[in-house]
């Protein structure tokens, strides 16, 4: 399994990669903005995007936009992270096809629950 992680912060990146990888079998893809993201996309699969949505260039919720109108990586399972917790900001997100939203700071469990959960929503 592949994952792409897409966040600003390499703190933020690191964590996440410790968390998946401590819970998946699986490869952990890092992008340091939406921009890098659009660049990876394409040069192979990827079973679930996790990406933050406050980043320079492109942010996060213009990469779900971008990321669901592409027909090879449409349906990918899309994680949300973010410090924008405000219904608001969770429902645009949810709107735009993310498939679970995460409020930072969360415990590696609850992401490893919101990775998983979307997989399985993905198979389903």
């Amino acid at each position: 399994m592949r994952i792409l992680v897409v966040d600003d912060s390499r703190a933020m990146r690191a964590y996440v990669r410790s968390a998946l990888q401590g819970s998946f079998d699986c490869t952990v893809v890092e992008a340091s903005s939406g921009f890098e993201a659009l660049r990876l996309l394409p040069r192979d699969p990827y079973d679930a995007v996790v990406t933050d949505i406050n980043m320079p260039d492109i942010n996060g919720l213009e990469l779900i936009r971008l990321v669901r109108s592409s027909t090879r990586h449409g349906r990918v399972p899309i994680v949300i992270i973010s410090s924008l917790t405000s219904t608001d900001d969770h429902r645009r997100a949810l709107a735009l096809g993310a498939d679970r939203y995460l409020g930072k700071p969360f415990a590696p469990e609850e992401l490893v629950l919101a990775v998983g959960s979307a997989l399985a929503g993905a198979e389903a």
